[in-house]
């Protein structure tokens, strides 16, 4: 399947003579260059980018970074002065003014960080606007905007006015006004940015929380590199109108692209970016029925210090490899099995777990068991891994302990 947003060699030049600016930025000159010696302002330079269905993109940078700019032309608030912005097959950047209002009626929507309600409006009257413009009658509007409305948990607010709610009712109502008209693509410009710090953290969550439901595409942008980190399945950073760097969050922290991008994930909690899925291993594992000495030959050759012990396809427990081989020798081998030391109270975890919910089961100094949604055993977590993960030193260990970090999925 085709992204559903496909941007290609885009730039945006303020000024009066845009192809001189672009024949000095591919000579090398900088945007500051530019600038001083031909008055011209570079705002986005050659922004090429994917945007896969049902994703969240975002775009992360300072105050002047282009960022805003960006966002306003992919719905054609600003026209590009070079490139390509697809929506599917339409093209943003050079279509009809006839087919711009359809795309906007039909394709894509915005939510502003400023809220934009209109004060003398009720709140449901707000979140069918997009509808009114649409030309959709009044009752269908009124039973959508209630739709929109519910989704956000403001239903009950619906004939109340914008100066009644807080910031963060008021900014629950602007992304209801954006999923009412039902968009492909909501574009996000720093939403959330004007919030408290604890009502941001909830209109994060619940921005999560409806895109598990809803699966609508969307580029969000933003300033903070927490939020970025939190939202988006691919980041892309930004600094004087160019990307410096577009991966996953767990990439870009791992492996930032330039000293720009290191400075910013310095002081990053990697225990909320990284899961347990990226710290495990596929699981060494045996039958209960299995012998002593069949656990501890599977410990040896896969260097572990504890093997998962399972009866079927569920989990029974775990064994380590000081208690079997100590009982082994009191009882004589061939009188020890796997239960006389199995350990059932074993530290679990699932595949999509953050580090930081880790921490407490790894200093237990057994190894962690990912488990899927049925119980069963698909990832085997080192207490080690976890530790060395939030430290960043993650390569270091697996170097010393020879094994690689495959994840969970590839165990599955």
């Amino acid at each position: 399947m085709e992204p559903k947003l496909r941007v290609r060699d885009v730039y945006k030049i303020f000024g009066d003579n845009p192809q001189d600016a672009l024949d000095r930025l591919k000579r090398g000159q900088t945007k500051e260059e530019i600038l001083e010696e031909s008055g011209q302002v570079v705002g986005v330079q050659d922004a090429t980018f994917d945007v896969e269905e049902a994703h969240i993109f975002v775009v992360m940078g300072l105050s002047g970074s282009g960022k805003s700019t960006l966002v306003r032309m992919l719905n054609g608030l600003i026209k590009p002065t070079f490139g390509q912005v697809l929506i599917d097959e339409d093209d943003v950047a050079s279509c009809s003014p006839e087919q711009l209002r359809r795309i906007r009626r039909n394709k894509i929507a915005m939510v502003f960080q400023h809220f934009a309600l209109f004060p003398h409006k009720t709140i449901a009257e707000n979140v069918g606007y997009g509808l009114k413009i649409k030309g959709v009658g009044a009752a269908e509007r009124r039973q959508k905007a209630l739709a929109a409305l519910d989704q956000v948990g403001l239903a009950a607010w619906a004939d109340s006015y914008p100066s009644e709610l807080s910031g963060g009712m008021q900014q629950r109502v602007g992304l209801a006004r954006g999923l009412a008209t039902d968009p492909q693509i909501l574009l996000m410009d720093e939403p959330f940015s004007a919030l408290d710090p604890l009502i941001r953290r909830e209109m994060q969550e619940e921005l999560l929380g409806l895109q598990k439901k809803l699966k609508k595409t969307i580029v969000f942008i933003t300033h903070d590199l927490n939020e970025a980190l939190m939202l988006g399945d691919r980041i892309a950073i930004m600094k004087d109108g160019r990307f410096v760097q577009v991966g996953t969050a767990q990439e870009i922290v791992s492996n930032p692209a330039d000293d720009y991008v290191a400075a910013f994930v310095a002081d990053i909690d990697r225990g909320r970016v990284f899961t347990a899925g990226h710290v495990a291993n596929a699981p060494a594992a045996v039958q209960l029925s299995a012998s002593a000495e069949d656990a501890l030959q599977t410990m040896e050759e896969s260097n572990r210090t504890a093997v998962y012990v399972l009866d079927g396809e569920k989990v029974a427990g775990v064994v380590s490899y000081q208690d079997l081989s100590t009982a082994a020798r009191g009882n004589g081998e061939a009188g020890t099995t796997l239960a006389d030391v199995l350990v059932t109270d074993y530290p679990s975890a699932v595949e999509d777990a953050q580090l930081h919910e880790l921490y407490g089961l790894a200093s237990t100094g057994l190894p962690v068991a990912v488990l899927d949604g049925k119980g069963r055993l698909i990832g085997v977590i080192e207490p080690e891994a976890v530790f060395a993960q939030l430290s960043g030193d993650e390569q270091t260990t697996q170097q010393e302990t020879g094994q690689s970090e495959t994840g969970a999925r590839a165990a599955s």
